[in-house]
């Protein structure tokens, strides 16, 4: 039964840990990118910001450790107490970490005008994740099956800790060895390691509920291998030997087209919500054969793809499953069909289209700027249709009359 616009109240957002973690992240989804989107008109426009940061920067820290978190905590809060056997946490258990979350933002945002904001801000969402970390742990590492994928996103939770840290390192000391840490265990410490442990699990699990005669495949050594690989690649990089990348790349980018074909994607599309997932997951085959190439390409002397094989990643595989993820996880937990809908259907679509139009700004030099204006414009309308369908669902009663 659709519930009345009149029972919209703020109260629902304590409801359950999804709905307080999602709403800010939906909110996150475009506050994060209206800087970057003013950077790159003034650039079109042959104007300049005053920035106290180097734009690149704060694109990185905003886009990287301002969106997912959000939506990896009210997930893995959702669904970690599950595959351990713990049931629904206790409500309100997770409100205190959640307003550190909300307050330091606020900080982190309210520097853009007041750097002496900025790293104060830093230290209380770095209270608030450390907390987090802390009231999971005991569930993550608690004995039982469910512990091959707990433990790891766990650990991954705790490395993007450590790259939130380097961030507050650039912003005290303006070392630029600190950011380009942050960035690189924030992609292969942190999130690559928490949406493919997600993907092993939920993919499969997912796809035999919906899928006749589909027998889930999932074995462990595919996510030590992937995980393997992307601290491997991390290291790499952070030892100067990016050039040598490929080593784990290539047989990465094998095993995910593996993976991708292994967990049916054709046939993934006779339930849309449930393709959304494998599209997304799709994107990490493409964006790690790019990878490898770029390293291929440097060990023998010459630059290729730029930043392509990042964006890639990141609006390809990161943003697409999220997406998928995070809409699932709204509708079955407010009590509504799990169905994608015509528009979250075609918002699948687009966010794929952002992420081909900022790819080509890397290789089309000539219409680089024009290309890279609507590719976060894109994103903005985007993500404005998709925050206009599901942040209400977070400010009412489920539908089906039951707690959460």
């Amino acid at each position: 039964m659709k519930q009345s616009e009149s029972t919209l109240h703020p109260r629902w957002l304590l409801a359950a840990p999804h709905r307080a973690m999602f709403f800010p992240g939906a909110v996150q989804l475009l506050l994060a990118m209206l800087p970057w989107a003013a950077e790159m008109v003034a650039r079109l426009t042959g104007q300049s910001l005053p920035w106290a940061w180097p734009p690149a920067w704060w694109h990185a820290l905003l886009a990287l450790y301002g969106i997912f978190p959000f939506f990896i905590f009210g997930f893995l809060l959702t669904a970690m107490p599950r595959w351990q056997g713990y049931g629904d946490l206790p409500t309100g258990i997770f409100v205190r970490p959640w307003a550190l979350l909300i307050a330091g933002w606020g900080g982190v945002y309210a520097s853009l005008l007041l750097p002496a904001l900025r790293l104060p801000g830093m230290v209380v969402v770095f209270a608030g994740w450390a907390w987090l970390l802390v009231m999971m742990a005991p569930i993550a590492f608690r004995a039982g099956n469910g512990r091959l994928h707990a433990v790891p996103a766990w650990l991954a939770t705790l490395a993007g800790l450590m790259g939130w840290c380097a961030w507050m390192g650039f912003a005290a000391t303006g070392d630029g060895a600190w950011g380009r840490a942050a960035v690189e265990l924030g992609v292969w410490g942190f999130l690559l390691p928490v949406f493919f442990t997600v993907s092993h699990r939920m993919i499969p699990f997912f796809s035999s509920a919906v899928l006749s005669d589909y027998v889930a495949f999932r074995p462990p050594w595919a996510l030590f291998m992937m995980l393997g690989a992307a601290l491997g690649h991390g290291l790499l990089v952070l030892l100067g030997e990016s050039q040598l990348t490929w080593l784990v790349d290539l047989p990465a980018a094998g095993l995910a087209v593996f993976l991708t074909v292994r967990w049916g994607l054709v046939r993934s599309f006779e339930v849309h919500l449930l393709a959304m997932l494998h599209l997304g997951f799709m994107w990490l085959g493409l964006a790690l054969a790019l990878f490898g190439v770029q390293s291929l390409a440097a060990w023998q002397g010459n630059a290729l793809l730029g930043l392509a094989p990042l964006h890639a990643l990141v609006i390809g595989m990161f943003t697409v499953t999220a997406l998928g993820m995070v809409s699932r996880v709204t509708l079955g937990h407010s009590g509504q069909a799990l169905t994608a809908d015509p528009m979250t259907w075609r918002l699948c679509w687009a966010v794929q289209a952002v992420a081909v139009l900022r790819i080509v700004g890397e290789l089309w030099l000539a219409a680089q700027s024009a290309l890279l204006v609507l590719a976060v414009l894109g994103w903005l309308v985007v993500f404005g249709f998709w925050a206009k369908r599901y942040m209400p669902v977070y400010l009412r009663p489920r539908a089906d009359g039951r707690p959460g």
